[in-house]
């Protein structure tokens, strides 16, 4: 059982700290706003895992993941929501050239926890995630329920920890991201890639 665990937790980190959409919505946030934000906007994505976790154990995103036209839906609304963050940032970062070192830079807009909650429930690769993988790390001693529990708040726990330190790691690079040149410049990046991964996600796949 311990072997099966390590395992998990192997392949469970590896797919946390691959960059997709939580990495990029949480530097946007952590940008315009600070590490507080970042944090909370960390604390909205964790929720949005332990939802589509609880709805997992319940049987719910199951259902979703058998549903082709379900998952398109939520898939879509998923996409347009990257999409829509990656173009308020290149509206925020892109209106106006920046206008000197004190310059503080554009105001957050929304709740930061909402921001990433929202992210993470419209995200249907979770579901499929967690309904076709999950199962096969469950460690076989323990009931399906209880081991399929175990591992989301593994996931979790791990996500908190990586996308914490992440945004440590932006905070004690903040005197060179409070530079308004290099802001912009990471602002601008950030919300192509946002859009990119919109555009991804709503591609279709073979």
């Amino acid at each position: 059982m311990l072997t099966h665990f390590m395992a998990a937790i192997g392949v469970l980190g590896l797919l946390t700290v691959v960059p997709g959409p939580d990495m990029a919505v949480v530097t946007r946030r952590a940008l315009v706003a600070g590490p507080g934000d970042g944090l909370r906007t960390v604390g909205g994505i964790v929720t949005g895992l332990l939802l589509w976790g609880a709805s997992t154990v319940a049987g719910l995103a199951a259902v979703l993941a058998a549903s082709p036209a379900a998952y398109l839906t939520v898939k879509l609304l998923g996409a347009g929501y990257l999409v829509f963050l990656g173009a308020q940032a290149l509206w925020q970062h892109g209106r106006s050239a920046p206008a000197g070192p004190t310059d503080a830079g554009p105001a957050a807009v929304g709740s930061p926890w909402r921001t990433g909650l929202v992210s993470n429930a419209l995200n249907p690769k979770i579901a499929v995630f967690y309904t076709g993988l999950l199962p096969t790390l469950a460690p076989p001693r323990l009931p399906a329920p209880w081991a399929m529990t175990l591992l989301v708040v593994l996931h979790a726990t791990l996500s908190v920890a990586w996308l914490s330190s992440y945004v440590f790691l932006l905070s004690k690079a903040g005197r060179a991201l409070h530079k308004p040149r290099i802001r912009r410049a990471l602002g601008l990046t950030t919300g192509v890639a946002l859009i990119g991964l919109g555009l991804a996600v709503a591609a279709p796949t073979g």
